[in-house]
C-alpha cells in the first residue's frame, strides 16, 4: 500500500518504520517546510495519508489531502474535529475534483486503550445505579503534548457524561517524556473501582495508525477506530 505521512514528528518517524516494517511505501512525506507537496503527483497516488500533526493545522490539512483526493487517518487531537464530522456525514464538503472525503480520526490509536474505552463504558453504564459512587480521572503525558487535558481523557469523560453521570474535573499532569496514562476510578466512602492504560511507549499509537490506514484503504467517509479494533476483518 502506498502510504503518504503529513508531519514528520516522533510520531511521523515512528509511524514510517512501522509501515516499512509491514511492507508498505513511503510515496511522500509532509512538513511544515514542504506544505506545496500536497499538490503533488506523488502524494495523489497514495492510498491513504497518515496525519499526526497539530490542532491549528489538522483540519486545513485533511481538507487538502480531500483536494487531491487521499483518504485521511488523523491523531491530532484538540481541535473541533466535530465540525468536520458534521459536514462530513451531511455531504456540506465541496471539492473541487468532486472526490468522496474519508476520515477516519481517534484521540487514541492504541489497540489497549480502545479496550480500555469499551470498559470505561460499560462500567459507567454499570455505576449509573450506584451514585454513592464518585468518578474522577487522572492523565499523565510528556511536557510537549499541546493540549490539556487529552483527547482521550476527553473521549473517557465524554463515554461517563453520556450515562448522565457528574465527573469531577480531570487532572492532567505533564512530567518528563511518558508516553501517556489514563485513569478512571469510582470512589466511595467503603471501596474504589480503578481501570488504567499506561503505554510503554508510542510505538502502539503509531501501530495502531497504520493497521488503521490498512483498513481505510477503499473506504468513504466517516470511521471511528473502534471499527478496526472489535472487527474480525
Amino acid at each position: 500500500m502506498k502510504i503518504a505521512l503529513i508531519g514528520y514528528g516522533k510520531m511521523g518517524h515512528i509511524i514510517e518504520s512501522i509501515a516499512l516494517e509491514r511492507g508498505h511505501d513511503i510515496v511522500c512525506i509532509i512538513d511544515q517546510n514542504n506544505l506545496d507537496e500536497f499538490e503533488s503527483n506523488a502524494f495523489a497516488s497514495a492510498d491513504v495519508a497518515i496525519e499526526f500533526t497539530t490542532p491549528q493545522t489538522a483540519e486545513q490539512n485533511i481538507l487538502r489531502a480531500w483536494s487531491a483526493g487521499v483518504p485521511v487517518v488523523c491523531g491530532t487531537t484538540g481541535w473541533n474535529v466535530e465540525s468536520l464530522k458534521q459536514q462530513l456525514l451531511h455531504n456540506s464538503i465541496q471539492l473541487l475534483h468532486h472526490t468522496t472525503p474519508s476520515l477516519m480520526w481517534s484521540s487514541n490509536y492504541s489497540i489497549g486503550v480502545n479496550i480500555l474505552f469499551a470498559l470505561n463504558t460499560q462500567l459507567a453504564r454499570f455505576m449509573k445505579s450506584y451514585s454513592e459512587y464518585t468518578p474522577h480521572m487522572t492523565e499523565v503525558h510528556h511536557i510537549h503534548k499541546l493540549d490539556a487535558p487529552s483527547g482521550t481523557a476527553k473521549t473517557l469523560q465524554e463515554a461517563i457524561g453520556e450515562e448522565r453521570l457528574p465527573l469531577e474535573a480531570i487532572e492532567s499532569i505533564r512530567e518528563g517524556e511518558v508516553p501517556g496514562i489514563h485513569t478512571v476510578t469510582w470512589d466511595s466512602e467503603v471501596d474504589s473501582i480503578t481501570i488504567t492504560h499506561s503505554a510503554k511507549s508510542r510505538k502502539g499509537f503509531a501501530l495502531g495508525a497504520v493497521i488503521a490506514a490498512e483498513w481505510m484503504k477503499g473506504r468513504t467517509g466517516w470511521h471511528e477506530f473502534s471499527e478496526v479494533v472489535f472487527s474480525h476483518e
